[in-house]
């Protein structure tokens, strides 16, 4: 990056849960998809991690706010803060001017015409020029090292925070696609409503999430996986007396079932959706898992044993897609699948 250097290329994977930011083949930015606001000037104090330690605790004049809610753009103007607020952390040498940017945007593949319009909007309000959008789980095949442009099926399951995307992909295009909006945010809300029903102990989001990371589990059996169990601290719901409850991966495997079982059938049925040959060669290659939600213990043996197929989880689940994005910004010009 020289001094007069007018196009910078940036690769984003703008996702409910954390966006990640790739400049030079490097992850430069992986933060929390949250950014605070002034609620008398709407000016942003902060973003990213420091947004998400204000997160929940917050007084009158702040307000915290996720702008994605199940995959898509909920609050416009928050969002297009907050890209700006990230890709400012990108560029922190001295610079005369800001470059204009070239961007590689990852959505979901189930994103409306609006919906694709909003993040387009939102990119080209953040400084960028020529803005491309790629879906998911393309990007996610190609972040893992996957020949997207093959005469060959492979499925993935990429389950982020607010959707999971569901795709058979072969000659460089998604043949059969299943985007449900159910995803690491549900099952983070489920927590919540169980720890109030079973134990009578408020918890909030982030603790909910705390123990999603340290005791989730899709299945009730680990063996030596199993992790020890996790003490929660929180005030009861009907004394507000404070409470200290062990929790086990059991439990939370019981509590998250349902969930878990509703990805399980997206998966289904984006299967028989599969023409015959494609689906041949998704048995022989097995399906990859890919995003935050791939890292639920036991969640790979547990849908092998419902659909039969060897599950394989990718290497760096988290950041799958930015790579894929990464990878598909230096191919601008080879990759048709990329919309502008």
């Amino acid at each position: 990056m020289g001094f007069f250097s007018f196009i910078q290329e940036i690769a984003m994977d703008l996702g409910t849960a954390n966006t990640i930011i790739i400049s030079d083949d490097k992850i430069v930015v992986d933060e929390p998809s949250v950014v605070a606001l002034d609620r008398r000037t709407d000016k942003m104090i902060a973003v990213g991690e420091k947004a998400k330690m204000m997160y929940e605790k917050t007084h009158d004049n702040i307000r915290t706010i996720r702008p994605l809610r199940d995959g898509v753009i909920a609050d416009f103007t928050a969002c297009e803060q907050m890209m700006r607020g990230l890709i400012k952390m990108v560029h922190t040498g001295s610079r005369l001017f800001s470059p204009s940017l070239r961007m590689v945007i990852g959505v979901p593949s189930g994103s409306t015409e609006v919906e694709l319009r909003a993040v387009r909007d939102s990119a080209e309000h953040a400084d960028g020029r020529d803005v491309y959008l790629i879906f998911e789980p393309m990007a996610a095949a190609i972040g893992i090292g996957i020949d997207v442009e093959a005469p060959e099926g492979n499925m993935i399951v990429d389950i982020g925070g607010g959707s999971t995307e569901i795709a058979v992909i072969s000659l460089g295009g998604i043949v059969s696609n299943n985007s449900i909006r159910i995803a690491g945010d549900d099952l983070t809300a489920d927590i919540q409503e169980y720890m109030s029903r079973q134990h009578n102990v408020k918890v909030s989001e982030r603790m909910a999430e705390r123990i999603k990371i340290h005791v989730g589990s899709a299945l009730t059996d680990l063996g030596d996986e199993a992790p020890e169990d996790y003490v929660v601290h929180g005030p009861n719901r009907i004394t507000a007396l404070p409470m200290e409850v062990p929790v086990c991966y059991q439990e939370i495997a019981h509590c998250l079932d349902k969930t878990v079982a509703k990805i399980e059938n997206a998966v289904l049925s984006a299967l028989e959706a599969t023409p015959p040959e494609l689906y041949a060669d998704i048995v022989k290659n097995g399906i990859y898992l890919t995003g935050g939600g791939a890292l639920l213990r036991g969640l790979d043996r547990r849908l092998k044993d419902k659909i039969n197929i060897p599950f394989h989880i990718a290497e760096d689940p988290l950041h799958s897609v930015a790579k894929g994005a990464g990878i598909a910004l230096k191919n601008v010009n080879r990759f048709s699948f990329l919309m502008r």
